[in-house]
């Protein structure tokens, strides 16, 4: 555990709908949402009418009948997210990104040469303001926890430091959603008992803990209460996973239509990963239902792949496993990941060129995309199928 503040938790406000507004004059100072059929991203003026990411359209629009729907911009939001992380990287050696609009950032070496940490938050704060024409919000803490709590609190384009001596003054008045992990299950166990906020959590001994929430959730939430995080920030961390997601909507979906959408994520994810040069072994398929319940379902292949047939044939099975479930409830969300991943490269000795990235098909597929964009040829199944919205990520 470091003595002094010095993690910065930089996160972009609204960012999707703020490139909209900078980009746009005319948007400015206007409720603005980024999506169309399912909020993608929300401007603070649309917030404050209650509208908010992942909400639908249909409902976002009754909230505010005047709101401006823009389609989104995915190359813009992807060259901003790169100017920004060209800030970070000029700030310090030490930055772990989350996500294209956030990160860590560890300036503890660097009070000789550029200050203290409030006063590198300053300048990160103006230099992407100036360089770039975003807002952005940065929590200061002496833990990747609490300087992510910091930021949220600080939101939106604010700063806030939390001194060493200041950790509990700040963090215990805040409400128990603000401790990661307490999700609106968790939330409503500790509220039944009378625990609302952080500080009556950091009252109760980790065996009270554990004996209401399970081990794992009542060791987690006794250190988060106490600000207890040792975690370094960690430079080129690579992912675990590769996936994406779909909502298709509250409508009955016919088999086709269920299965046009399973090959689209599926030729999503293996074009991901065999750009990365990733390979990966286990797939997981998760649902969510007509009631608001998930399901998830994995297999684990014998060889690491991105071979977009192998593994697009394992989701079908997953899913043929869990029709039954599917025709009960109705199916409004689905998502598929590969994890257990590892480097391509790491496994071109032992293994026979078809069960490694792909194939001869998959190769051809990727560089005429490459050559002539992702949207140059696609699956004969998919035509005139809307493919979804494909998300843009962190370079991994």
């Amino acid at each position: 555990m470091r003595e002094d503040a010095t993690i910065l938790h930089a996160d972009l406000d609204s960012f999707f709908a703020s490139v909209e507004q900078r980009d746009n004059p005319k948007l400015r100072g206007k409720p603005v949402i980024v999506g169309g059929g399912v909020v993608l991203a929300a401007s603070y003026e649309a917030k404050a009418f209650g509208i908010r990411t992942a909400m639908g359209g249909r409902q976002a629009r009754s909230l505010c009948p005047w709101v401006i729907d823009v389609p989104p911009r995915f190359t813009a939001y992807s060259e901003a997210s790169k100017a920004v992380f060209a800030v970070f990287d000029g700030t310090t050696p030490l930055v772990e990104g989350l996500s294209i609009d956030e990160a860590f950032l560890d300036v503890g070496g660097l009070r000789r040469v550029s200050g203290t940490p409030e006063e590198i938050a300053v300048k990160l704060r103006r230099d992407v303001l100036e360089r770039v024409g975003l807002r952005i919000t940065v929590g200061v803490a002496r833990t990747k926890f609490l300087a992510k709590v910091a930021s949220q609190v600080a939101k939106p384009d604010g700063l806030i430091v939390v001194p060493p001596d200041g950790e509990s003054a700040f963090l215990h008045p805040l409400p128990v959603e603000r401790l990661w992990g307490v999700g609106k299950i968790t939330a409503e166990k500790l509220r039944a008992r009378g625990l609302t906020t952080v500080g009556q959590v950091a009252q109760l001994s980790e065996p009270t803990l554990v004996t209401m929430l399970g081990r794992a959730s009542g060791h987690h939430l006794h250190a988060l209460a106490h600000n207890r995080d040792p975690r370094p920030i960690v430079v080129g961390r690579r992912r675990r996973s590769i996936g994406s997601q779909r909502a298709i909507g509250w409508r009955r979906h016919t088999p086709a239509e269920i299965d046009a959408t399973l090959v689209a994520i599926v030729d999503r994810v293996t074009r991901r990963m065999r750009s990365a040069e990733r390979v990966g072994r286990t797939v997981t398929l998760r649902m969510r239902f007509d009631d608001f319940s998930r399901a998830t379902r994995s297999h684990t292949l014998p060889w690491p792949t991105a071979h977009t047939e192998l593994i697009l044939a394992t989701v079908r099975d997953l899913y043929e496993a869990a029709r039954p479930l599917v025709n009960e409830k109705g199916l409004t969300l689905i998502g598929i990941s590969v994890g257990n991943l590892d480097d391509d490269g790491a496994v071109q000795l032992v293994l026979p060129f078809d069960r490694r990235s792909g194939n001869a098909l998959d190769a051809a597929l990727d560089d005429v995309r490459e050559r002539f964009g992702s949207d140059a040829v696609t699956r004969a199944v998919l035509l005139g199928r809307d493919p979804g919205i494909s998300m843009p990520m962190l370079p991994d």
